[in-house]
């Protein structure tokens, strides 16, 4: 087709058949070729938003990976995705994790949003999985680690409220070695709030700190719930309180907002765990809006994913804080990721100090009291690839019951409330 002055524009033409790709990574002892990619829903809990969504990955050879796609509030639509990329994937080989993540991100047309992101991780950290079994080792060690013998530092979820219930958490955390703990701050905000909105916020805040001593480190997590005006009274309020961090203070896609906030309190900020991608990361990087990247490696794209975003803050001095609120495979997944991190602070499990019965389906599943710290640290696996063993009929007492809604919070109006 002739364009501007008569020059012929380019035109994009769909190939009648993929052509067959050089295999330039054989592994060893032998090519393997993936046979089949399976998502698994399950729901270990009737009640919950985050049915997990594990995946499978098949070859020829009897090779197994595992990964996990769970997203929040999006279950069957992830499951639907993880089956459409069975297209890229059947027939090839597993060895080229870093092909297949371009093909599925790239070819996919349409930039990845959390359900294809959700989607392309779970294929990423199963591909990893195998990819460490053939080799004969665990991940961290592909990636370089690790760096610290002892594990991987991490934090609970302080879910403590009277003094007394403080008072039994902070001597938990001693005995246990814990150095860090996350909360949060109560009820839904108004874009401009009251003082006593406010002071309620700080006093929350505050007694956390006199309950847990200044010896254990602190993460506030508003949510998202704020305006940048009312996280910055907040945060200014307790500067003095000397905090890990203040995660998400406003909405985390209005860059702009968070740098405002930055600028106007030392305490450190923290934001990631909605983005996808180290595209998504880009501007919250280049401009250094602020100290601790916390992605997930559920929704990200994976261990590829993760490892490239790690890499790309620590050139900025950012520092990275993992989020992990979903199932077992992906925060084992990402203590792979953690070990091998120059720049990696602490990591999230959303799990108390003392085990519920989620740690018990995940020990019943994987056979070891799976992310329970010692000492204050998250073992690391020795087995290779992502060192778990898992089967099928370890899920078949939990079958999928279906997409769970995430909860929703309103004002006293009636209006949609940021949580």
């Amino acid at each position: 087709m002739a364009g501007l002055g008569g020059v012929v524009a380019p035109r994009c033409v769909r190939p009648a058949a993929l052509p067959s790709l050089p295999q330039d990574l054989p592994p060893a002892p032998g090519r393997l070729k993936i046979t089949d990619v399976k998502p698994f829903g399950v729901t270990w809990d009737a009640a919950s938003d985050r049915p997990y969504v594990f995946v499978k990955i098949e070859t020829d050879q009897g090779v197994v990976g595992w990964g996990e796609a769970t997203l929040e509030g999006k279950a069957g639509a992830v499951i639907a995705t993880v089956n459409d990329l069975r297209e890229f994937l059947v027939g090839q080989d597993p060895m080229r994790v870093e092909h297949h993540w371009q093909a599925i991100y790239v070819h996919s047309f349409y930039r990845a949003g959390p359900i294809l992101g959700s989607a392309l991780s779970g294929v990423d950290q199963a591909l990893w999985d195998i990819r460490g079994k053939v080799l004969g080792q665990p991940v961290y060690r592909l990636l370089g680690g690790p760096l610290e013998p002892r594990g991987v530092r991490g934090y609970y979820h302080a879910r403590a409220s009277t003094k007394e219930e403080m008072a039994r958490l902070r001597e938990n955390a001693h005995a246990l070695g814990v150095t860090a703990f996350k909360s949060g701050i109560p009820g839904a905000y108004e874009w401009i709030e009251t003082h006593a909105t406010v002071r309620r916020a700080v006093e929350s805040i505050a007694r956390l700190r006199e309950g847990l001593g200044d010896d254990i480190d602190i993460g506030i997590d508003f949510h998202a719930k704020c305006s940048p005006a009312v996280a910055t009274t907040i945060c200014k309020e307790v500067e003095p309180l000397k905090l890990m961090f203040i995660e998400e203070p406003c909405p985390p896609e209005n860059v702009k907002a968070m740098a405002r906030i930055a600028r106007r309190t030392s305490v450190p900020i923290a934001t990631g765990e909605r983005l996808v991608t180290s595209f998504g990361c880009r501007e919250l990087i280049e401009q250094r809006v602020v100290d601790i990247l916390q992605v997930d490696i559920n929704h990200v794209g994976g261990i590829s994913a993760l490892w490239k975003v790690g890499a790309a803050a620590e050139a900025s001095g950012i520092r990275m804080a993992p989020h992990s609120c979903e199932g077992p495979i992906g925060a084992i997944a990402t203590l792979h990721v953690d070990a091998a991190m120059p720049n990696f602070l602490v990591q999230e499990i959303c799990s108390g100090i003392e085990p519920g019965p989620k740690e018990k389906i995940w020990e019943e599943w994987l056979g070891f009291p799976a992310m329970r710290m010692r000492n204050g640290y998250f073992p690391l696996p020795e087995k290779p690839g992502l060192g778990i063993e898992l089967t099928e009929k370890a899920f078949a007492k939990y079958p999928f019951q279906g997409t769970r809604l995430m909860p929703r919070l309103y004002h006293e109006d009636g209006s949609v409330a940021e949580w």
